[in-house]
């Protein structure tokens, strides 16, 4: 046999594997509400071959490349617990077994490791809470397909209604539309499943989840109690209200609290995930997930600020086109957004730096911040330059983020790539707040600069699904727990 047919047999060999997993990884979310990760990469759902790739992704992060025979016997072992709702890494659970000096086998190694997800621990599945989508554009669509593919057991997030501005044609012919939209996306592509239309019921239905498109131009107009929606959380994702004032109109019966996709003004809490989502007050009716960028920006901020201090910063975001610039030069309330967005690098200004403080107030010192719009229709990057509190090396940095990506409890906002040759297109689809490039990564005494990849769509999508499961009390814990 040659080194080729080796290589072959190999692969068809994990192939096997692969596919044996993902029955296992499907009944435990169907039934049991536990979502399977590896390195913080559900792999609910997910193909023969992403099961594969998202294991060799480990050796990026991790250094070498997981196989499926190491975190088989895991999976395994899990399928004889008696599992709560809980999210269950295995890449950790095959990662610190190996650490482990004791002698267990895997199946008490496991059982040990997720004990807080079992038996008298374990948390009880909950009624399923309603979701609201206020608005229907580039995030709205986005979260939908995020709450429609977390659907799981039925007890989790349950996407009841979607509230949009009539059109100007039939209501018929623009609720196709919006169904056609959430099908397929350019950027994106295409939707995982299968989604109907009722014309006559004003329903989308995806993947089995009915869904009412509600048709109003104001929240005064709808009734959300006459559909049977209660108790809901709405995600206002039109950005026209931003103040507390504005967005309590939404408070209506039916509707329990509202979450802004942008940045709150005022008092509106701004909530980045994983930094301050845990100091939402249990009364608190209204906040905002503040903007991609700032999503983007503060988990490493705070990253940096815990092991080596912060004295001062910049941010300068190269972000990508949005819909509020023009396709060609044309009036614009904004002077340089009139430009056109595709032909052009254009300068404007961006909020991130100043929401720093409302998601960070520890942090003292000043960051300053600025942007340019490129045209590339999805993936920025935030260019991080810090004076630190000590001096430090490049390779003492890069060592720090690579751990704090993989068992911190920052490690599904921070991720870490050494690609050698990444580009912005590679990270379209990422579900990080954002991505270091460790390439990229300059260190100089105590002055670094970290360059963070983020998906301006996606991945700001995925933190505001987090911030909406924590308060909605179905956001469940991590096994084996990430590494204070």
């Amino acid at each position: 046999m040659t080194v080729n047919d080796d290589s072959f047999t190999n692969w068809k060999n994990r192939e096997e594997i692969a596919e044996s997993m993902i029955p296992i990884v499907g009944k435990l979310h169907r039934e049991r509400d536990v979502t399977i990760l590896l390195h913080s990469r559900s792999l609910v759902n997910k193909s023969v071959v992403s099961i594969l790739k998202t294991h060799r992704f480990a050796r990026q992060i991790a250094g070498e490349e997981l196989s499926v025979t190491e975190t088989l016997p895991f999976l395994q072992a899990l399928t004889t617990l008696d599992l709560g709702p809980s999210q269950i890494d295995i890449g950790m659970l095959a990662a610190t077994y190996k650490a482990d000096d004791r002698g267990l086998s895997v199946a008490d190694f496991t059982a040990e490791a997720v004990a807080g997800a079992t038996g008298a621990d374990k948390i009880e599945c909950r009624e399923p809470r309603d979701v609201v989508l206020y608005g229907f554009g580039r995030i709205g669509r986005l979260v939908a397909r995020l709450l429609i593919e977390k659907s799981g057991s039925g007890n989790g997030l349950r996407l009841r209604a979607i509230v949009v501005r009539p059109g100007g044609g039939r209501a018929a012919e623009d609720l196709v539309k919006r169904a056609s939209l959430l099908r397929r996306d350019s950027i994106h592509g295409q939707f995982q499943g299968t989604i109907t239309v009722d014309e006559t019921d004003s329903t989308i239905t995806a993947n089995g989840n009915e869904i009412k498109v509600i048709y109003a131009n104001d929240p005064s107009e709808v009734d959300y109690t006459a559909y049977g929606i209660k108790n809901a959380i709405l995600i206002d994702n039109t950005g026209k209200w931003r103040d507390r004032a504005g967005l309590s109109k939404h408070l209506r019966p039916g509707i329990d609290k509202v979450v802004l996709t942008a940045p709150g003004k005022g008092d509106v809490p701004n909530i980045v995930h994983g930094v301050n989502h845990d100091m939402i007050k249990p009364d608190e009716q209204i906040l905002s997930c503040a903007s991609c960028t700032t999503n983007a920006i503060v988990p490493p901020l705070k990253a940096m600020a815990d092991e080596y201090g912060v004295l001062r910063g910049h941010v300068e975001t190269v972000h990508s086109f949005t819909n509020d610039q023009n396709l060609l030069d044309n009036y614009h309330s904004s002077d340089r957004r009139g430009r056109s967005a595709p032909l052009n690098m254009v300068i404007t200004e961006t909020g991130a730096a100043s929401a720093v403080a409302k998601a960070l107030p520890e942090l003292k010192a000043p960051i300053t911040g600025s942007s340019i719009r490129v045209p590339v229709p999805d993936v920025s990057i935030a260019i991080l330059s810090l004076r630190l509190g000590r001096e430090t090396d490049r390779e003492e940095v890069l060592d720090y983020l690579r751990n704090v990506s993989l068992t911190s409890p920052l490690k599904r906002q921070i991720d870490f790539t050494t690609a050698p040759d990444a580009v912005s297109s590679d990270f379209i689809g990422s579900r990080h707040a954002s991505i270091v490039d460790a390439g990229a990564t300059k260190v100089d005494g105590d002055n670094a600069i970290l360059y963070l990849w983020y998906d301006n769509e996606f991945g700001y999508s995925c933190q505001v699904i987090r911030v909406v499961q924590h308060v909605s009390g179905v956001e469940y814990p991590t096994y084996p727990a990430p590494v204070a």
